[in-house]
């Protein structure tokens, strides 16, 4: 439980710092960055074919010529242009994130390595390849048991419990892998993420709680489409964060569990060999680590 509490605390500390503010604004400037991108050489053409495809509906043509009436405009074309905003955004925003989430989690790792352990070695148990196929894997299978689970979010309490859980538990294999990837060894990975596999899991699934904050303010932004430009960028931003903290939550917690691994162990060793300036060190290191004041 200290180490739980510990690394969230140190993760809500964290996401006050300018570094992890400017990562997680990210997704906004990239956002930008392909929205002009699609708008400069492809708005013409996707706002001519959405007309013509509402055009070619020929039940609601009288609508559209009784509402151009009543405005005395171009009725179909505003419609198009806004059909066209509202498909592309959700596409970019998707693309936008995992952009930055592809960036944010190793950046955020290795800045809670320097700040708070910069002795700690490096044995590079995982390589990207690996970790961005362990992670489309448990993806997929977190998909498939969404779509399995499916029929029983007709049960009220489940559709607030399943869901969740389910993308917790994606957190948890993703994040906690991760978060590993760089400092601990395959044999160091394993073991920690069996001994504090529900530590983890709880991490989470509170960070998946957390992520369906963001998706009112995006519904509220759909709804209403006159604050649509300001209540996305604010979604968009609140999940960017989000993650920014989840990803710092279990960096904290890996590597202070890491940490904590390999002095038990030095501490075993040494005592086995009856070591006992060696023991000591370890006892102070290990003390050094469960302070709740250091940085």
């Amino acid at each position: 439980m200290r180490l739980l509490l510990d690394s969230f605390w140190r993760a809500v500390a964290y996401c006050m710092l300018p570094r992890v503010i400017v990562l997680s604004l990210l997704p906004l400037g990239v956002m930008v960055l392909l929205g002009a991108g699609l708008g400069y050489f492809y708005w013409d053409s996707a706002v001519a074919w959405t007309r013509g495809a509402l055009d070619a509906w020929p039940l609601l043509s009288s609508f559209w010529a009784w509402i151009g009436r009543l405005f005395s405009s171009d009725i179909t074309s505003v419609l198009a242009s806004m059909v066209v905003v509202f498909a592309a955004t959700p596409l970019i925003v998707v693309v936008s994130l995992l952009i930055v989430a592809g960036l944010m989690s190793p950046a955020l790792t290795k800045l809670v390595g320097e700040r708070r352990f910069p002795s700690l070695e490096q044995k590079k148990g995982a390589s990207f390849l690996g970790s961005v196929v362990r992670s489309l894997g448990v993806t997929l299978l977190a998909l498939l048991a969404l779509v399995v689970s499916m029929p029983l979010w007709l049960i009220p309490p489940l559709v607030l419990i399943l869901p969740p859980l389910i993308w917790g538990w994606l957190t948890y294999r993703v994040m906690s892998f991760d978060a590993l990837a760089e400092h601990a060894s395959p044999e160091e990975r394993a073991t920690l993420l069996r001994t504090h596999r529900l530590p983890l899991l709880c991490i989470g699934v509170l960070c998946g709680y957390l992520g369906a904050a963001p998706s009112i303010v995006w519904a509220s932004g759909l709804l209403f489409a006159a604050a649509f430009f300001v209540l996305v960028p604010i979604a968009i931003w609140i999940y960017t964060l989000v993650f920014a903290f989840s990803a710092l939550w279990f960096a904290h917690y890996c590597l202070d569990a890491l940490a904590q691994l390999r002095t038990q162990r030095a501490a075993a060793l040494a005592s086995a060999e009856g070591g006992t300036p060696a023991l000591e060190a370890a006892e102070a290191n290990q003390a050094a680590l469960s302070q709740w004041g250091s940085p």
